[in-house]
């Protein structure tokens, strides 16, 4: 998921997809403690973007 894909979703859609993808890093540590797998860097990865989108959104809402 790019940040232009996660900057054009809504706050509601943005914390929906943060819980979706929590539950898919839960899944992937899961699955990648039996086979071994890269993915859960990646939803990590998603996940910080649309946590620093989200503070940087608050920020901006704050100062004016």
């Amino acid at each position: 998921m790019k940040k232009n894909q996660i900057k054009e979703m809504n706050k509601n859609e943005r914390n929906e997809r943060l819980k979706e993808l929590k539950l898919e890093l839960v899944k992937s540590k899961i699955s990648s403690a039996k086979a071994g797998s890269s993915k859960t860097k990646q939803i990590r990865k998603i996940m910080a973007r649309i946590m620093t989108i989200n503070k940087s959104e608050q920020e901006e809402l704050k100062n004016k």
